[in-house]
């Protein structure tokens, strides 16, 4: 038996934040407002599987009026909802992220963080997809005001 999710996950950009995609600590000048590291691809994929899973968001989960998970390591948390899918009787069979921002560009991180959340997901790097994208100056992406992730996961039941 196989699930689907999807997730999606924006967030600002903010001064005196490190930016933070994938568990990799990319260079720039400003990174992401939120209540966690606000790994927004981490995000979108952590939402991705809850919704497979029927389990609702990370809002749900993790609630951001929780003080325990200010400042809060997305992998660390990634790693909590892939326990829990397993301990409803699923694993994460494969998984593909998309990401949408202006700058800066991320082609050179992409491996990493393909890396990163697959073990946090403890699967094979080969099942966790990472593209980035712009959206050609168009919108809050393309006016440099935050980045916007979308995933996909495909759980299966275990036996």
């Amino acid at each position: 038996m196989l699930r689907i999710g999807h997730g999606f996950d924006v967030h600002a950009f903010a001064e005196g934040r490190r930016l933070v995609l994938g568990g990799v600590d990319v260079p720039c000048e400003r990174g992401l407002a939120g209540h966690s590291d606000a790994d927004v691809v981490a995000h979108a994929l952590m939402d991705a599987v809850l919704g497979a899973l029927r389990a609702g968001d990370i809002g749900k989960l993790f609630p951001d009026t929780d003080p325990a998970y200010e400042g809060a390591d997305s992998l660390a948390l990634m790693r909590h909802v892939a326990d829990l899918a397993r301990s409803r009787g699923w694993r994460v069979a494969d998984v593909d992220c998309t990401i949408a921002a202006q700058a800066p560009k991320l082609a050179p991180y992409r491996e990493e963080m393909r890396a990163n959340m697959a073990a946090a997901l403890g699967v094979p790097v080969d099942a966790v997809g990472v593209k980035a994208t712009t959206t050609e100056r168009l919108g809050f992406v393309g006016r440099e005001e935050g980045i916007a992730a979308w995933a996909v996961a495909l759980l299966e039941r275990m036996e």
